[in-house]
């Protein structure tokens, strides 16, 4: 966030209710209580493992006529696994016309060798969003557990995405 503040953009990282306890239903209220408070900005939404399925289930759900410039989706899970806790966040498959519909474009950031989250569901989002897919050799979940503090990636995706959704409607 500090090299978005750099840049003059405002960036804040949502505390998700219940993390050791995770429900989608308060995830997804969570991301709609703030955009509600910021609708006319030019929104960017960024998730890192629950937080992408939980984007996409506020993407599917947001209200008509708002539209978020661009989303990138970083070490994400995008099917269903043994793993129960995260369960609700993926009980139903996305509805990616209703996903796409409610951002402009879509980035997923995956490391190759992800324990936690295998390196094909960042490729099934990638060819479901048509969002470019960008693979991190050794990168493991991409968290502080796989040495993780920063990730340059990340900001590199989204000034790509400042400068495409600053032009025109027109050329949209």
């Amino acid at each position: 966030m500090g090299e978005l503040e750099k840049l003059d953009i405002y960036a804040c990282a949502l505390a998700m209710p219940n993390p050791d306890n995770p429900l989608c239903d308060e995830w997804v209220e969570e991301i709609s209580r703030h955009i509600e408070k910021s609708e006319d900005d030019e929104i960017y939404l960024v998730g890192h493992s629950l937080g992408v399925p939980a984007i996409l289930r506020y993407l599917e759900k947001a209200p008509q006529g708002i539209r978020m410039a661009g989303s990138v989706l970083v070490s994400g899970p995008s099917e269903k696994n043994e793993n129960k806790k995260i369960a609700n966040f993926l009980e139903t498959p996305f509805d990616f016309k209703s996903i796409i519909s409610g951002a402009r474009r879509f980035a997923i950031i995956h490391g190759d060798n992800d324990p936690s989250v295998p390196l094909d569901n960042a490729k099934f989002l990638s060819d479901r969003l048509d969002g470019e897919l960008i693979v991190i050799p050794g990168g493991g979940h991409l968290n502080g557990s796989s040495g993780w503090t920063t990730l340059p990636q990340c900001l590199v995706v989204l000034k790509k995405m400042f400068v495409y959704t600053a032009r025109p409607a027109t050329l949209e």
